[in-house]
């Protein structure tokens, strides 16, 4: 026969009292700090030190502020550039389809062979001298974004280096 017995749950040992553990306090001993008299020369160095470093972080923070200035011109001078470098690229691109399509045009109503010749020989100098003007125009705008980019890089830094120096 089995008995059904019942446990009393086990009583937990009792844990230690933390005073047990705790580090006695000690007050710490208070000190008199001599009054020492900074001598007059120092404190004038000291001082001096202070002002200047004022002025050198006053100098460096307009020179940067400058300079961020300086970028932002530069950043939306050279959007602006390419922008329209790109445009100019679009209009060259759609001059030369409109001139493909023309003569492609041209081919298709010649009714002999000397006559298409004549038109592909007519073609290739009127691209060859379009494409020579597109490329100088390109080139020239080119050369305009870039130094228009770069002016304000340099005499933004220049003035910049100026006021810190």
């Amino acid at each position: 026969m089995a008995e059904a017995a019942t446990t009393a749950p086990k009583a937990k040992p009792a844990k230690p009292a933390m005073a047990a553990f705790e580090m006695p306090k000690f007050e710490m001993p208070k000190f008199d700090m001599p009054k020492v008299e900074m001598p007059a020369a120092f404190r004038e160095m000291a001082e001096r030190g202070v002002a200047q470093a004022k002025d050198t972080y006053e100098k460096m923070k307009a020179a940067a502020e400058e300079a961020t200035d300086v970028l932002e011109t530069t950043y939306s001078t050279a959007t602006k550039g390419a922008s329209d470098y790109g445009l100019k690229v679009i209009e060259a691109a759609r001059a030369n389809t409109n001139a493909a399509f023309d003569f492609a045009g041209e081919i298709m109503a010649a009714k002999t062979l000397s006559e298409v010749v004549e038109l592909t020989n007519a073609h290739a100098r009127k691209q060859f001298e379009s494409l020579s003007q597109q490329t100088k125009e390109l080139g020239a705008l080119a050369q305009k974004v870039a130094t228009e980019t770069a002016e304000p890089i340099k005499s933004g830094m220049n003035k910049a280096l100026t006021k810190v120096a």
